[in-house]
């Protein structure tokens, strides 16, 4: 019965970049938290950290829901975060068909489907559904049709679940990042600039959803923009 008592949060893509940041702020604010992610071979987690890793492809829609439901029926599920992304970059008609999939299905598919599995429970327990979008969502984005084509998906399904779900006293919000210090820029011939004040840091979007968390019952920020203060892309050489 003590594990009914405790309330859970639920992250994407966990094992790295601002998963991995966002299911530590989780974890230091009290939360037991169950983190997404396909390797954590490479993820430090420290015996204070109360975080359980689950390996498991979001991708893979029988394994994520068995998980989710399992999850459910043992904790109080108070906070989901839809995290897990992956990006591809250049001309649109260089994108191959299984790479567009991908794009649609891991950042538009899996959180409407996790919202979707976990949304009775949020509604019971007043809880907060947090999806990291891009601030590619509300511009255009050539050399990146596809991955601002998605994001965009991401926020409008986030505002409509916020009018839908706000009088049953879920919190639906979007974080909006720009350009961040992590490994979604892998399949990218770009980077972050070398300036400290040309990107952002995961542990500034965990700040954000820390502050998201704070805020006094019957208040809601539906959406937080974060941007570095210097604009800068630097080219990677070729390979």
């Amino acid at each position: 019965m003590e594990n009914m008592k405790k309330e859970a949060a639920i992250v994407t893509g966990a094992s790295s970049g601002i998963g991995y940041a966002i299911s530590r702020k989780l974890s230091e604010l009290g939360y037991e938290v169950f983190g997404f992610g396909r390797d954590f071979g490479k993820t430090e987690w420290t015996a204070a950290d109360n975080v359980h890793p689950i390996v498991c492809d979001v991708l893979d829609t029988d394994k994520l829901c068995g998980y989710v439901k399992q999850i459910a029926a043992q904790h109080q599920v108070r906070v989901l975060v839809n995290n897990a992304g992956v990006g591809y970059y250049g001309l649109h008609e260089e994108l191959s068909p299984a790479k567009i999939k991908k794009l649609v299905r891991t950042n538009l598919e899996a959180p409407m489907i996790l919202t979707q599995q976990l949304l009775r429970h949020l509604k019971k327990n007043a809880g907060y559904v947090i999806n990291i979008s891009s601030v590619t969502a509300g511009q255009s984005n050539p050399h990146g049709c596809a991955y601002g084509a998605v994001k965009a998906g991401l926020s409008s399904f986030s505002h409509s679940l916020f009018d839908e779900t706000r009088k049953y006293g879920v919190k639906a919000v979007t974080i909006s990042p720009d350009m961040t210090q992590t490994n979604l820029y892998r399949n990218a011939d770009f980077r972050e600039g070398d300036e400290p004040e040309s990107y952002l840091l995961p542990e500034d979007v965990a700040k954000a959803v820390e502050w998201i968390l704070s805020q006094r019952g019957g208040v809601i920020v539906t959406d937080i923009t974060l941007k570095p203060q210097l604009h800068r892309i630097k080219k990677k050489p070729p390979s």
